[in-house]
């Protein structure tokens, strides 16, 4: 009897060994396979692979001499060289590595390879602000389409993308990559880019959850928040994402929140994103250096990248010794095969390395086109004819911005610059000049290579401006019909501008002043054309050219789309996504943002300790609520350009306002008539005005907006937009709910938020209250700015 009960365990071990290697994955079997996995396999999955960016530190650390190693089975860097990293493979249970590239104005991975004499060069598409400022979902969603399947021919699953943080500083560096000041317009644009994108079959991560506001000290300054500005201000977007589009995958961010850091927050990433959002998808840190990785999964945190080997030990350890439960790392590998059956790696699509970069560059072109804002156009000096001479100044003519630098940038085949627009579109433009600025770019971007080695992030030194005295711009002005001069600023990953990057500096003041006055005196047009990644102050010059066009950083085809403006072959639609303030101290964000003192301990930041440095260390959102325009328009302070704002070649009436009730809330339409001798779109926007309740409001919101097709002289379009009554919601603490008063609220059809065209009401009769997690609440409260 005992030889029969050792035979029978020696066949049940044998069937189940069987049965394990016999068992992979799919769609169907994610509980089975979850079960079979070992302590050791779901560490692993649990924690990417490091394509060598923290190799050094894990050395340091001592990482590869830890005892009781885990075999890391198949565990290569990612299998596309230049994609930003992967997940483990575990090839016995057939769960394949799956790949992560970043984004978002494109795919970056390398464009060559060793030993490999094709290239995979990617298409440079416009950065963020120039999408949003479209204000066009529909266009916003073809751009995404295109990017994805981008993704999906070069062998990636998941596109690091759409950055979607608020731009509360002007001088942020990572605001070429983000929408907008506003979150209901930052989150529609991003559900339509990431709808775009996983509707090739891959997927997303929206970035960086949350209140990610500063590179400086990104990995560990706390930014400190009242629950009630990071529901309405810097969640709202991210919950608009969710519930519109629901991104396979939500990127938490470096810094902390109200002193906890956003991977380790289960407020954040299992209260707030699972519970009161529906989020299905999984969590990955953002690139981070090994912290508490027991934290990270308890909180909800899914994927740690790009990973260590030691982070798999840890992980490990902590399981065996009940410092992280078994439950959480099951609920955290359930997600991660559930993202994996989904995925092209999975699926073994035979990716062709070839996509169609012909065709995407003509999206990029015309995409950019419509995100170009016209912000001011004296006496209709465009649009101008091409069979008129024109000399073009300006550095950033010469060396045009696609975008920004860091992890955003694409490696792309080329850039269209301004000198080669303008000749594609058939303008004869003076080579003195061109060889003039061509040879001094040259110099100097070889001569400031020489001073110090420069980060991949921070992207090649940029020469300051060249100074065109009087003499040689009289010189032209007697020569030549217009004068176009490019101002550009570059900003990006792992720093912010500087105060002073946010003014012209002194030779781009002395070459615009000489060069309006010499053109002006003999009777000519001064063209400005902004090649920017977010505001700059303009309101001290604005008065000086005769046109100014904020062409932000268009993409590979950059020169083209402004040409394009410039003809009169596009119309110029679109609107500023942020405001444009008077002076940099206008903005409340500036109380505690970091200006001046920008240092930081950084050995203390990798290794997660905290400082007590104002505005570095820590930040304290003392503007509350009241970011950008909502700002502006309660207080009633003077700015240059107001968000919304955008010229046209032709002229809109809006006619016939309506607001009609519906089940949970109400129905806006707005007709909207073309009143001009040519062809154009128009944004509506739609702004709300609420009644007294139980907390101060801004003076108006945004809640809607729609774009027009391109409409011809006379022709006209109703517009229709839908508000719900819990879109109309103010979040109040107390009572840990979202409340919309009752009362009589104004709506407002706009062109702009200071340009009101129409008007109507709506009248809600009884309160809602919408009763969510209570999550997220500061340790002190936040010395709130107060605005009548």
């Amino acid at each position: 009897m005992k030889r029969f009960f050792i035979l029978m365990t020696v066949l049940g071990t044998t069937v189940l060994g069987v049965h394990a290697q016999q068992l992979k994955l799919n769609a169907d079997n994610v509980e089975e396979v979850l079960q079979a996995m070992t302590i050791e396999e779901k560490a692993q999955l649990l924690i990417g692979v490091d394509g060598g960016m923290f190799k050094a530190l894990e050395r340091m650390l001592g990482g590869e001499s830890s005892d009781q190693q885990v075999n890391m089975v198949g565990q290569n860097q990612t299998s596309v060289p230049g994609a930003a990293g992967a997940t483990r493979a575990i090839p016995r249970l057939g769960i394949p590595a799956t790949v992560l590239t970043d984004g978002p104005a494109g795919v970056r991975i390398n464009p060559t390879r060793e030993g490999d004499t094709q290239t995979y060069y990617c298409t440079g598409f416009p950065v963020g602000t120039v999408l949003a400022s479209t204000w066009n979902t529909e266009l916003v969603e073809q751009v995404g389409a295109a990017i994805g399947n981008e993704v999906l021919e070069y062998g990636c699953d998941v596109l690091l993308a759409p950055g979607m943080n608020i731009m509360r500083h002007p001088l942020c560096g990572r605001n070429f990559e983000y929408y907008s000041e506003d979150p209901l317009l930052t989150g529609k644009i991003a559900a339509a880019y990431v709808n775009g994108v996983q509707s090739q079959g891959v997927g997303t991560s929206a970035k960086h959850y949350a209140a990610n506001s500063q590179e400086i000290n990104r990995l560990g300054v706390d930014a400190r928040v009242s629950q009630r500005a990071l529901r309405e201000i810097y969640l709202k977007n991210f919950e608009i994402v969710v519930k519109e589009s629901q991104p396979w995958t939500i990127m938490s961010s470096y810094n902390r929140l109200n002193g906890e850091f956003t991977q380790e927050s289960k407020g954040l990433l299992t209260d707030v994103l699972r519970t009161d959002w529906g989020f299905k998808g999984i969590v990955m840190t953002d690139w981070t250096p090994i912290r508490n990785t027991a934290a990270q999964v308890a909180a909800g945190n899914d994927l740690m990248e790009p990973g260590m080997d030691m982070q798999v030990n840890a992980l490990v350890s902590s399981i065996k010794s009940g410092k992280v439960s078994i439950e959480d790392v099951d609920a955290c590998c359930r997600r991660m095969l559930e993202y994996i059956v989904r995925t092209p790696s999975f699926k073994g699509y035979r990716f062709s390395n070839k996509p169609d970069l012909k065709a995407h560059a003509e999206i990029t072109r015309q995409s950019a086109t419509e995100g170009i804002v016209l912000l001011k156009n004296q006496d209709n000096t465009l649009p101008i004819s091409n069979d008129i001479k024109i000399a073009v100044f300006g550095v950033s003519s010469y060396d045009f911005m696609a975008g920004g630098t860091g992890s955003g940038d694409v490696n792309k085949a080329y850039t269209v610059d301004m000198m080669e627009g303008l000749r594609n579109a058939g303008f004869t433009c003076e080579k003195e000049i061109e060889e003039l600025y061509r040879s001094y770019v040259d110099y100097q971007s070889k001569y400031l290579r020489t001073l110090r080695d420069y980060q991949w992030y921070e992207g090649a030194p940029r020469p300051d401006e060249m100074i065109i005295n009087k003499s040689y711009a009289k010189k032209w002005a007697g020569k030549t019909d217009v004068a176009i001069l490019t101002l550009g600023r570059q900003a990006g990953e792992g720093d912010d501008r500087t105060v002073e990057s946010f003014s012209l500096t002194d030779n781009e003041r002395q070459t615009l002043d000489n060069l309006c006055e010499a053109y002006h005196l003999a009777g000519k047009k001064v063209i400005v054309i902004l090649n920017v990644g977010s505001s700059i102050e303009t309101a001290s010059w604005k008065s000086q050219p005769d046109a100014i066009l904020c062409a932000w950083q268009t993409g590979q085809e950059g020169g083209n789309s402004v040409a394009d403006i410039l003809t009169g072959k596009a119309n110029p639609s679109g609107k500023l996504t942020q405001t444009f303030p008077v002076s940099i101290f206008d903005v409340p964000a500036s109380r505690d943002f970091p200006l001046y003192d920008r240092d930081f301990n950084q050995v203390d930041t990798y290794m997660g300790k905290p400082s007590n440095k104002k505005d570095v260390g820590y930040c304290n959102y003392e503007d509350g609520i009241y970011v950008g325009y909502r700002y502006f328009e309660t207080a009633q302070a003077e700015v240059s350009y107001p968000f919304g704002f955008g010229l046209s070649y032709t002229t809109f009436a809006y006619s016939k306002p309506t607001v009609r009730a519906t089940k949970d809330g109400f129905e806006a339409s707005i007709t909207v008539s073309n009143t001009g001798n040519v062809a154009g779109k128009e944004v509506v926007q739609l702004y709300v005005t609420a009644p007294n309740g139980q907390v101060a409001k801004p003076a108006l919101e945004l809640k809607a907006f729609a774009k027009t097709r391109e409409l011809k002289p006379g022709e006209s379009q109703t517009i229709q937009m839908k508000v719900s009554n819990y879109d109309l919601a103010s979040f109040i603490e107390s009572e840990s709910a979202w409340v919309t008063d009752a009362g009589r609220y104004q709506i407002k059809f706009a062109a702009a938020v200071n340009d009101v065209r129409a008007t109507s009401a709506y009248t809600l009769s009884k309160p809602l209250k919408v009763t969510v997690t209570n999550a997220l609440a500061p340790k002190n409260p936040i010395n709130e700015m107060t605005v009548k």
